[in-house]
């Protein structure tokens, strides 16, 4: 099955409908097991700030080799 060799390109505007249903999925689950979510915000936050530099990083380096 070759369904993660495909290509494709997407639009900012067709990467909106995509994060908007991710974050709608984040929020429903945040709110139905956040008892559970509440133990864990210093990990949480400390994953999300990694990986926002981290996508960060990629982002700016892909940006400057496509010049």
């Amino acid at each position: 099955m070759n369904f993660f060799k495909v290509k494709t390109s997407w639009s900012n505007a067709e990467f909106i409908v995509l994060k908007l249903a991710i974050a709608s999925a984040y929020i429903f689950i945040g709110t139905y097991f956040h008892e559970f979510f509440s133990q864990y915000y210093l990990p949480i936050i400390m994953l999300f700030v990694i990986t926002v530099i981290w996508s960060l990083y990629l982002w700016l380096s892909k940006m400057k080799d496509d010049k």
